[in-house]
């Protein structure tokens, strides 16, 4: 018994993939006990699921054709459909997608280039990073509690809110965008003796332009899919609506057909934000791929394939 056991341990340790597996497994359970997730708590939930299915199909999508006169802001328009909750819902969603989107990318720029190791000090740099993870820190669901309890209820509160997570979540990837620019201008220009705010206006940001509005699609399509969260807060938006629904009605056939609208709308942004980011990124079809193997390893995948590739 002993010699099939050490036998086994042998062979996990002579295979890392093995190795990590078990790892892996072992952590996993742990996990899973410390927080005391059981398989009869899931099979409980069972009956819920089920009551909650059959009360909310099929969805009602009268929220597409009724006039909701609860909107806030009121709708003005004379079409019942234009002044239903998912249009308006929506409607909102996007609007406040798009200024939080606007309002991130200006402030976060600036903060950007300062948080960059290759264009400010070690101390600007490092404070800018702290001031960008500081923001990030806060979700913006909690971002959108404070600025309901500052602001009040309504989109102005959404706007705030997902302009503040924008700023830190968008600035990390444009100072990482920035300090991945060729050095060589950068040298050209500080020999020049151009300020540091010159440098990164003049030489930085156009190098890095292509990425850096690749990542303000990108930060368009995640505000829109968060921006319905911060409404059951009541900070504007589709998740507004649902809110109204859910409390203290419940109805859930609504509700569902809100998310049905808001996949809809969603899918339809990522893939036109998808072709046009196409054009501002890199074409990186003729790199190999990353392998599991490769990525548990800790090899490279170009070094992996070209050896490969020899042999």
């Amino acid at each position: 018994m002993s010699e099939r056991l050490s036998n086994t341990l042998r062979q996990i340790s002579q295979r890392p993939i093995l190795r990590a597996a078990v790892v892996l497994s072992i952590v996993t359970l742990l996990i899973t006990n410390h927080l005391q997730i059981t398989i009869w708590k899931l099979l409980d939930g069972w009956s819920n699921l089920k009551k909650l299915g059959s009360e909310a199909f099929p969805p009602d999508f009268t929220v597409l054709t009724e006039r909701a006169g609860w909107t806030h802001p009121p709708c003005t328009f004379e079409s019942d459909i234009l002044c239903s909750p998912a249009v308006v819902g929506m409607t909102q969603t996007l609007e406040i997608a798009f200024l939080a989107t606007v309002f991130g990318m200006l402030l976060s720029l600036p903060l950007a280039a300062m948080a960059a190791s290759n264009l400010s000090p070690y101390w600007l740099s490092q404070s800018m990073r702290q001031v960008l993870a500081a923001m990030r820190v806060l979700p913006s669901l909690i971002w959108a509690l404070i600025f309901v309890i500052i602001v009040g209820i309504g989109p102005l509160a959404g706007v705030l809110a997902m302009t503040m997570y924008t700023v830190g979540y968008l600035g990390k990837m444009q100072y990482e965008a920035l300090e991945g620019v060729s050095k060589e201008p950068l040298e050209v220009a500080r020999a020049m003796g151009l300020p540091r705010w010159q440098v990164a206006r003049f030489f930085a940001i156009p190098e890095a332009s292509n990425a850096l509005i690749s990542q303000m699609l990108f930060m368009f399509e995640y505000n829109v899919r968060h921006g319905s969260v911060i409404g059951l807060v009541g900070a504007g938006g589709i998740g507004w609506y649902m809110n109204h629904y859910l409390t203290p009605f419940q109805l859930y056939d609504k509700v569902l057909a809100l998310i049905v609208v808001m996949f809809v709308v969603v899918v339809i942004i990522d893939q036109i934000s998808l072709v046009v980011r196409r054009g501002f990124i890199d074409d990186t079809s003729n790199l190999p791929r990353p392998r599991w193997r490769d990525v548990l390893l800790m090899r490279d995948p170009v070094s992996s394939s070209s050896s490969e590739s020899l042999d």
